[in-house]
């Protein structure tokens, strides 16, 4: 009995819509990151990139539950002493909502250069519910 191991060339992308119109951050988060790592496929192998394009959009409209709005702070550090700084959730939700979600699903990838390399390739994240992506015919998928 042999392991299956996917070739590069056997692997098929696909391209996937998600509306995040009123979900919970955290579920949408792991089901994209799901999705973009290539775990829904039966092909799935952990050295290998074998997910799919994800296109989110309405990232503005996206739910946080509980009291995270305002106790939830990211936290950024430039490397000088005293020069870290929090910024409240609702500030970055406001100012730039696809942070928001890229930030989520990055801290549910593994760390390293495939999952680096997977989301700056394989996530587009958009405010509203306007995309460029049109041409690739993304199928819309439900994520509740």
């Amino acid at each position: 009995m042999k392991t299956y191991m996917p070739r590069q060339a056997d692997l098929e992308h696909k391209w996937h819509l998600v509306d995040a119109d009123g979900m919970v951050l955290g579920r949408l988060a792991s089901k994209v990151a799901q999705i973009i790592r290539g775990k829904h496929k039966p092909t799935f192998a952990p050295h290998a990139d074998g997910g799919d394009f994800v296109v989110v959009i309405n990232a503005a409209k996206v739910r946080l539950t509980g009291r995270k709005l305002q106790q939830k702070k990211y936290f950024r550090h430039s490397g000088y002493m005293g020069h870290d700084t929090l910024t409240p959730v609702a500030t970055e939700l406001a100012k730039h909502p696809e942070r928001v979600i890229e930030r989520a699903v990055f801290g549910m990838l593994p760390k390293g250069t495939l999952g680096k390399q997977v989301l700056r390739r394989k996530l587009r994240v958009y405010a509203g519910s306007e995309h460029p992506h049109q041409g690739q015919n993304p199928t819309p998928i439900d994520v509740r």
